[in-house]
């Protein structure tokens, strides 16, 4: 095998399948990255044997090959190399030596046969559709927040894609939950997604998944069957083995009868809970909201450290309301908001509280009070 490369696209490529990699492995391949060099192409491919990352980037190839190199290394090198350099990678398979020439720099590493790479099994998909790079981005970005990271309840360790049906009208949904805070967000379905299956992504996937999404034009076809799913965008190719699990009944928990109704800026807000946090005890972090006309006090008493309290001009015209909340968990809800305002649906100091930006629907946050 060899063929020359740019140094950036080598760089993007090797960084997206060594993220992939496990560092600690006790199966000598899994922390290798699987190189092919056909036609004008070379191929990247990555596995933890959940998830299976595969990136190709133009090149020019001499002589078409496979090998296999430890990704950890093989990035380091890559990523040291000088800027805009032209990279030369060259593999006769015979002495088990990959060498890397870039400038006056050469590199030999050690490589182990492309035979003894897994190749993730190809599945049936119940599902295909294409759904455009921020579509993708906002479901999962707006609700992998609140993903649980409780080992024991494993079926809330990832964000939960499925078909749900809103007044009559068929929508793709995510869902996050971890029993304190939930995030519910919808966008239109696209064509062809309505059979699809409810699957639950796991976190890690969903971390990798972000690299597909940053460029706004692209077009991400999605492949969903009961056990495995993929995200391809034109070069870049992530699949991943699903949750073995069922996800709770996640309506029982957002609330419906919330009616007193608070509007405040959402980036205010956040500043006003950052600043008055900071008193807090690490432990509890509670922040106390007293609501009254058009006012709210936030107030946060932590005996053995101080106190704090911040006034903020609001929109509330219900009864006099006093509410605690971690103050975490209220940081992370409001800067999840992309509109001006903020709206907080209360029912009573011990009831769950729904969140919503500003008019819109289709995305819905639901946390739960503290005692203060």
């Amino acid at each position: 095998m060899e063929f020359s490369i740019e140094r950036a696209a080598l760089l993007k490529a090797v960084a997206q399948a060594q993220s992939v990699v496990e560092r600690r492995n006790t199966i000598p391949i899994l922390a290798n990255v699987l190189i092919e060099a056909e036609g004008d192409t070379v191929s990247f491919r990555a596995t933890d044997l959940d998830i299976e990352v595969v990136d190709q980037a133009p090149a020019k190839v001499g002589r078409a090959g496979a090998t296999t190199v430890s990704a950890v290394t093989f990035h380091e090198i890559v990523r040291k190399l000088p800027d805009g350099s032209l990279v030369t990678i060259v593999d006769d398979g015979a002495s088990g030596r990959m060498s890397v020439e870039a400038g006056r720099s050469n590199f030999s590493l050690a490589t182990l046969p492309k035979e003894d790479f897994p190749v993730m099994a190809s599945s049936e998909y119940e599902a295909n559709f294409a759904a455009s790079a921020p579509v993708l981005r906002r479901l999962f970005d707006k609700s992998k927040f609140a993903i649980s990271t409780e080992e024991t309840r494993y079926y809330l360790n990832g964000v939960y894609m499925h078909v749900s049906d809103i007044d009559g009208k068929q929508v793709l949904r995510c869902v996050a939950t971890d029993g304190h805070r939930l995030a519910r967000i919808d966008s239109e379905l696209p064509e062809g997604a309505a059979s699809m299956p409810g699957v639950i992504v796991p976190r890690k996937t969903v971390g990798e998944l972000r690299k597909l999404l940053d460029d706004d034009e692209a077009q991400i076809a999605v492949s969903v069957s009961e056990t495995k799913i993929r995200f391809a965008s034109p070069g870049i190719t992530l699949t991943s083995k699903v949750i073995d699990g069922t996800f709770p009944d996640y309506t029982r928990v957002i609330p419906s009868g919330n009616t007193r109704r608070l509007e405040v800026d959402a980036s205010d807000f956040a500043q006003a809970v950052d600043r008055v946090a900071t008193v807090s005890s690490e432990r509890s972090r509670a922040v106390k909201l007293a609501l009254d006309e058009d006012r709210l006090v936030l107030s946060v008493n932590a005996p053995d450290s101080g106190a704090a309290e911040e006034e903020l001009g609001v929109a509330y015209h219900d009864e006099p309301l006093e509410i605690g909340f971690n103050a975490k968990y209220l940081l992370e809800i409001a800067s999840q908001v992309d509109r001006e305002n903020a709206v907080f649906l209360f029912n009573s100091s011990g009831d769950p509280t729904l969140m919503r930006e500003g008019n819109d629907e289709t995305a819905v946050y639901v946390v739960m009070p503290m005692r203060v």
